[in-house]
């Protein structure tokens, strides 16, 4: 135990740029790590890194021939852990970070509703929601926050449309131009359609599920989105968010996931919610 104190106190003093190298790529692992990790239910993965920190750097303390460059191992290696666990994370992160929409900056894009139009936007999409359903007919809905990749974006037609559950289920028809790709719609305005999206690598993804549901899943996979996707097969309405999805989403659902959508603008005014 002296000698396990003794060397940490030779750490203190031989301190120098190296040192001061793993302090930094630690805190900024450690960063990372815990920003993926908030308000998700991983506790274990938690656990696993912080036992790997603690049993590595008494390792290392105690061993007297280790060298100061030596432990630069120990973050870079975390950091490679970091790649492989939470590869969707950070891809997301990555895509995401020079890909907001720059359309609705130079369109002066409202950012904000009140609570009468976040209800007459929400009563909308469920109407269209609900009678594409109704017909079995397919469609893919994602609600964006600006913050759809631009190649997504350009993949399809811009529209900058009022939101109408007429011209959603008009987009949607079979054999309209654009019914096989997605509708983005951004808070207020049906922003683009015919868009493409990346397909889910998930291998877990149930086998009924086709290609319009991988998409939907997918996109929220590398954004902060959610989706809706209407199967053309069972009329089955799905709600998909950060990779999850949940299905035979009825009404209630739905109008709760529009709240909540919506409810970043209505707090932002000081609104109530609605």
């Amino acid at each position: 135990m002296k000698n396990f104190f003794s060397n940490i106190g030779k750490i203190f003093i031989s301190f120098d740029v190296v040192d001061a190298l793993v302090i930094i790529m630690f805190t900024l692992v450690f960063y990372y790590v815990f920003r993926i990790l908030k308000g998700s239910n991983v506790k274990s993965v938690i656990a696993v890194f912080s036992a790997l920190i603690v049993v590595t750097g008494i390792i290392f303390i105690s061993n007297d021939e280790m060298s100061g460059a030596t432990y630069m191992i120990i973050p870079l290696v975390m950091a490679g852990l970091v790649l492989v666990i939470f590869n969707v994370e950070v891809k997301r992160d990555i895509l995401n970070m020079n890909s907001f929409n720059m359309h609705t900056e130079k369109q002066g894009h409202q950012t904000a509703v009140s609570k009468d139009e976040a209800e007459r936007y929400s009563a909308e999409i469920i109407r269209a929601l609900q009678n594409l359903s109704k017909d079995n007919i397919g469609a893919l809905i994602i609600l964006s926050n600006d913050n759809v990749p631009s190649q997504v974006l350009e993949s399809g037609v811009v529209l900058d449309a009022n939101i109408s559950s007429q011209l959603i289920e008009g987009i949607f028809f079979p054999k309209a131009p654009l019914h096989d790709g997605a509708m983005i719609i951004n808070n207020y305005k049906i922003q683009a359609a015919g868009c493409f999206l990346p397909l889910t690598q998930n291998v877990n993804i149930p086998k009924e599920l086709g290609t319009r549901h991988r998409a939907g899943i997918g996109i929220t996979e590398t954004s902060d989105v959610i989706a809706f996707i209407v199967s053309e097969e069972t009329g089955i309405i799905t709600i998909a968010q950060r990779g999850k999805i949940s299905r035979y989403a009825d009404y209630d659902l739905l109008k709760k996931t529009l709240n909540d959508y919506y409810w970043k603008d209505l707090s932002a005014n000081g609104r109530k919610r609605i």
